[in-house]
């Protein structure tokens, strides 16, 4: 076996350029399946990045009539109990599950005052203390949530940064009065996310996609909603998933935990998770459609570039016909030739594929460095390509190998 592996080597080394032009084939198609899939993990890794942020792992379960969500405005229907401390600690038993919060949320549209200033947009949150922690929020300036402002429900609020910049003009906003729907409330802080993350978008569609806000976001004790709005508003569910890779299966576990506590004869008000990570798997099937076939594409160069690996087999076989009518008159078995070219062929895609995988990873980053895409160089994938290529060579030398092996040897000492 090492003979063979010898010979192949030997004869690569002394038809050095036929041997480059065989491989081109080879390598063409290796780099341009190692380039296109680098693009294609990196983009979805940037897909997932984007809708799920930076290790947030957060998921919401809210309140659906149908495929839109409940009005909030509405009066919760009487066969949609209020959520309770019970049904919460049930959640947060959930293996998947790391914590979890009760909320519930209304638009405001110049409803939140400071002054002669007033927010256009807006998103008023009734929480509870633990929310913030839930949600990867952390406070910026001031103090969050106590126990005992939601039990002596006192009117104080948190404010986000963007709310801060348009009531105060990036002044410190802590001790200061914003009106809320009419009623006043005392800002006691101001939060951001914990995390500095931002999504990279790079297009129209992609700012769509990402852009979800409406506007700055207000904290309130939930024991004050009431004085807002109505007692008997639907709340909402936000959760922390273990890792990012358990949302879904958190997700759907508490939308099966809270529809257990909905009457089963109405099955058009249901909870449903908002899943970040299965919008990311449906975005990342879509810009993977088109990429499977530029693999295509690039898998049909690997054919061609076989086919020439067979072609120039045959004319080594035909050049070295005395060759192996001698090693057959010695006493050589029909495998031992037929091993020899096998081996040849495969060795010549095999240096082909190793070659196109660093051609490959070269024009990845090349790719990545003017257009900004960025890539994930996938180890397995290149170990794959390689072992394929090889095995590419094996395929396609087989015919060559074949009629190596079945040469008469008394002919093949004759022929000239």
């Amino acid at each position: 076996m090492l003979e063979n592996f010898r010979e192949a080597f030997d004869g690569i080394r002394s038809h050095k350029l036929r041997s480059a032009l065989t491989m081109l084939g080879i390598i063409i198609g290796i780099a341009s399946i190692i380039a296109i899939s680098s693009t294609i993990m990196g983009t979805n890794e940037q897909i997932k990045q984007n809708l799920v942020g930076a290790g947030s792992n957060v998921v919401t379960v809210r309140l659906y009539q149908g495929d839109y969500p409940f009005d909030s405005q509405q009066t919760a229907p009487e066969y949609i109990p209020p959520l309770d401390g019970d049904t919460l600690n049930e959640i947060r038993s959930v293996k998947e599950v790391a914590s979890a919060a009760y909320y519930a949320q209304r638009d405001a549209y110049g409803q939140i005052r400071s002054g002669g200033k007033a927010l256009s947009a807006g998103t008023i949150y009734g929480v509870d203390d633990t929310f913030l922690s839930v949600h990867g929020y952390t406070i910026r300036a001031g103090r969050g949530f106590t126990d005992s402002d939601n039990a002596k429900f006192r009117k104080v609020a948190l404010i986000d940064e963007s709310v801060s910049a348009a009531l105060f003009s990036g002044a410190n906003p802590v001790g200061e009065t914003i009106d809320i729907c009419g009623e006043p409330y005392v800002v006691i802080g101001e939060f951001a996310q914990a995390s500095d993350f931002r999504p990279t978008v790079s297009t129209l569609e992609e700012y769509f996609t990402y852009n979800t806000s409406t506007g700055g976001k207000v904290l309130i004790p939930f024991s004050t909603w009431p004085v807002l709005f109505r007692y008997d508003e639907p709340r909402s569910l936000v959760l922390r998933a273990v890792n990012t890779d358990s949302m879904t299966a958190a997700g759907r576990r508490a939308e099966e935990i809270l529809n257990g506590t909905i009457r089963k004869d109405n099955p058009e008000v249901r909870y449903k998770s908002e899943d970040l990570l299965e919008q990311a798997k449906n975005l990342q099937e879509l810009s993977s459609a088109t990429n499977r076939q530029l693999i295509l594409v690039a898998g049909i160069s690997l054919i061609v570039g076989g086919i020439g690996v067979m072609n120039i087999m045959l004319v080594s076989v035909t050049e070295r016909t005395p060759e192996i009518g001698l090693k057959k008159a010695l006493g050589a078995r029909r495998r031992r030739i037929s091993a020899q070219f096998l081996i040849e062929a495969g060795v010549l895609t095999c240096l082909g594929g190793i070659l196109g995988v660093l051609v490959g990873i070269g024009l990845a980053y090349g790719i990545s460095k003017m257009s900004g895409v960025p890539i994930f160089i996938s180890w397995y994938i290149v170990a794959a390509t390689v072992v394929f290529s090889f095995i590419i060579g094996m395929a396609f030398g087989a015919i060559p190998a074949y009629r190596a092996a079945r040469l008469d040897p008394i002919e093949a000492l004759r022929h000239e």
